[in-house]
């Protein structure tokens, strides 16, 4: 084995891992694979003598590869044509594909995605960095052109803002589907009591249509139950998923998908709906392959 097949197996060992913070950092899965791409391309420049922690020196590369990419992002105003759905990272409803579990660690759901999108970039990497991949302020600051203790207040402001807008969902997988069922079954059966009863008065309902404004937001349980029954569709079925390690579920209409919905559930009440609706994405992520 040569060095350069020697230095890429060291750097599969932690693939997973950095593609989990990018993932984090950016809310879509090609950017987080090109970032990754970016930090083999470096180190296989650079090689790894003299880097005695070679998952700490690709953790903070990938992060300032990411927030270099997040700064591109507003440099070029793509945020002002709509804010979109992150890519929601999907399985089937029994689990088990570890490749997606290591994506979605840690409760790492589309409502935190979202929060964690409204953060500006420094923030979200200090936030991302240290709460969920434990690395220390003392190399997190460099990276945002701080001192440890500005990325340290950075980090403070971010997880206020993520307690206070993305609870902790309930971790009860079975009770998650139950309360989705509930919520299914009054949408088809049209009982609008039965629906506000499972939603928590201030629900949040999020869809991705793919148009140019981006994200449509309805607030409060009478009006996101009302949403939904006027959006029933004759002949649409649902089949049940995961939906970044959460209940969630997939309509389909001969065959075809044609939304997406992921459920943030606290204390058995939903507390979040983001629905994809958008024909585009909803053909890259394959799900009626997915579901068979």
């Amino acid at each position: 084995m040569n060095d350069h097949d020697f230095l890429a197996g060291r750097f599969e060992e932690h693939r997973a891992r950095l593609r989990a913070v990018a993932y984090r950092m950016l809310g879509s899965l090609s950017e987080a694979d090109d970032a990754v791409q970016e930090a083999w391309l470096r180190l296989s420049r650079s090689g790894a003598d003299g880097v005695d922690n070679l998952a700490g020196w690709l953790t903070t590369v990938v992060g300032r590869i990411c927030i270099d990419m997040l700064r591109s992002r507003q440099a070029r105003r793509e945020d002002g044509m709509g804010v979109h759905l992150p890519d929601p990272v999907v399985s089937l409803a029994d689990g088990g594909d570890p490749e997606h579990e290591a994506l979605v660690a840690d409760s790492v759901g589309l409502a935190l995605l979202i929060v964690l999108q409204s953060l500006a970039p420094a923030e979200r990497l200090a936030f991302v960095l240290h709460d969920m991949f434990g690395v220390p302020f003392e190399e997190i600051g460099p990276l945002v052109e701080r001192t440890p203790a500005a990325a340290r207040k950075l980090a403070s402001r971010a997880r206020r803002r993520v307690r206070g807008t993305a609870p902790r969902p309930d971790p009860d997988l079975a009770r998650q589907r139950r309360v989705v069922e509930a919520f299914q079954a009054a949408a088809r059966d049209g009982d609008f009591e039965a629906l506000v009863a499972v939603l928590h008065p201030d629900v949040v309902a999020r869809a991705d249509l793919g148009a140019p404004g981006g994200v449509t937001e309805v607030r409060g349980a009478a009006n996101v139950a009302k949403g939904a029954l006027i959006y029933r569709r004759p002949g649409q079925t649902g089949r049940h998923v995961l939906v970044n390690g959460s209940a969630g579920f997939v309509n389909l209409v001969d065959g075809r998908a044609v939304s997406l919905h992921s459920f943030t559930i606290v204390g058995g009440l939903v507390t979040a709906i983001d629905v994809l609706a958008d024909p585009e994405r909803l053909e890259a992520l394959d799900l009626a392959g997915l579901i068979g």
